[in-house]
């Protein structure tokens, strides 16, 4: 194979607009095929990265079937939570809320990626503050690909303002929520972001 057919883990992150770790991470579950050189080094097939955009595209168009407990073309939220107690919160307000959306949670930024590339969610809530991949790193993944451009995406963190700001603050188009969560707002949110979902796919189900 040609120098030219293959590429580094860096240059692969430069490409997909990701860390090098992400790529690392994608590369270790199988999700992207790499192989390594005697040194230890990755090494890419530029068709194993053009092979995973694509694949990531295929699902961000391709119409979605109905999900357990939800109408069909409903809304998919997913919910990046690292910690068991507050995710075991979300999902009781989550659920006590009827909203007219499917639901889905992840412990971790890398378990979410891979999630996202399978099934593309309509509304994403990401916890900043985890081990390994982030909630910022997910999130500047996403607003990388023109692809997810639709997606509703919401953080949230007991970082103060300060901490915020030095680490690059809220990027634009994404609502910020601070811990602990006031779910009375979080509720408005989602009930917003599930009523933009059905006035863009005209859903016949009302969300009031």
């Amino acid at each position: 194979m040609q120098t030219a057919d293959v590429c580094t883990t860096q240059k692969a992150a430069e490409i997909l607009g990701i860390s090098v770790t992400s790529v690392q991470q994608l590369v270790e579950a199988g999700v992207i095929e790499a192989w390594k050189t005697k040194g230890g080094h990755r090494r890419i097939p530029m068709a194993a990265l053009e092979a995973y955009k694509g694949s990531a595209g295929q699902e961000a168009r391709a119409p979605r079937p109905a999900r357990q407990g939800a109408p069909a073309g409903a809304p998919s939220i997913l919910v990046i939570e690292d910690s068991p107690l507050e995710r075991a919160l979300y999902k009781k307000q989550i659920a006590s809320w009827e909203l007219p959306a499917s639901v889905r949670f992840c412990e971790s930024g890398y378990q979410a990626l891979i999630e996202i590339t399978r099934d593309q969610p309509d509304i994403l809530l990401a916890d900043i503050v985890m081990a390994g991949i982030d909630g910022y790193e997910v999130v500047r993944t996403i607003l990388a690909d023109p692809l997810l451009a639709d997606m509703h995406i919401a953080m949230a963190s007991s970082l103060s303002p300060e901490e915020l700001e030095s680490r690059g603050g809220v990027p634009a188009g994404v609502v910020f929520f601070s811990k602990p969560v006031n779910y009375d707002e979080l509720r408005g949110y989602l009930r917003a972001c599930c009523a933009a979902h059905a006035r863009r796919t005209r859903l016949p189900h009302s969300v009031g």
